[in-house]
């Protein structure tokens, strides 16, 4: 039988090792999602010297691998991916290196949607050009962040092009809602996957549930701009 191919989803963050956010990239794929965490070479949790300075370098980085991965011919994910339906994402200064390549110069004309988490413009990303619609973006943001302000997701939440969707997350910290902390991590990963469905799977009734799922008492807001 031939396997249908699905979407994918491509995940990158700074200093830290994906496997630190299992429980968000398995909620990706128990919704049907392919989904590819790298490791880079000098920013990663297995680089033997860290240097920041390579953020600028991963935007082609990305490129890459979303590159070798459609051209696999052999092994459990050959043929699986559907290089039509491809999201980007990222947290932290992950969110610098995805943003510039689905929105940058050159941008990738591959990936149809683009998440970034409590993220900020670092090196790569240098604006999204003055237009007015372009690649569906989620940006998610916890309100009591430390290390990025919500200021600066918030800044380029505003400038981006729509349709966009900002989800604040109240009281939330810069990692744990998106690797641990519950109940925002539920949070995340629910309408994650809503906005992935909109725009990778065209669900109709995902965008129904990614405003209600995004609107809890408490603990999340949403601001949704079609």
């Amino acid at each position: 039988m031939r396997r249908r191919r699905g979407p994918a989803v491509r995940f990158r963050c700074y200093r830290l090792a994906p496997f630190t956010y299992t429980r968000l990239l398995r909620a990706w794929t128990h919704a049907g999602y392919v989904v590819a965490a790298p490791y880079f070479p000098r920013t990663s949790a297995r680089a033997t010297v860290v240097d920041r300075g390579d953020l600028i370098n991963q935007p082609q980085d990305l490129r890459f691998v979303i590159s070798r991965l459609l051209a696999l011919r052999a092994g459990p994910l050959a043929g699986l991916i559907d290089g039509s339906r491809i999201a980007l994402g990222g947290h932290s200064d992950g969110v610098d290196s995805a943003l510039a390549l689905v929105y940058g110069a050159p941008r990738d004309p591959r990936i149809r949607a683009a998440l970034g988490f409590s993220g900020a413009e670092v090196a790569a990303f240098t604006g999204f050009g003055g237009a007015r619609r372009g690649v569906p973006l989620l940006a998610a943001q916890g309100t009591a962040d430390p290390v990025n302000s919500p200021a600066a997701t918030y800044a380029y939440f505003a400038a981006a092009p729509r349709p966009k969707y900002l989800l604040r997350l109240i009281g939330a910290l810069h990692t744990a809602p998106y690797q641990s902390e519950q109940p925002h991590l539920g949070i995340v990963a629910r309408v994650s996957t809503d906005f992935l469905d909109v725009y990778l799977k065209g669900g109709g009734g995902a965008g129904r549930r990614l405003a209600a799922d995004g609107s809890v008492h408490g603990l999340a807001a949403i601001t949704v701009d079609p």
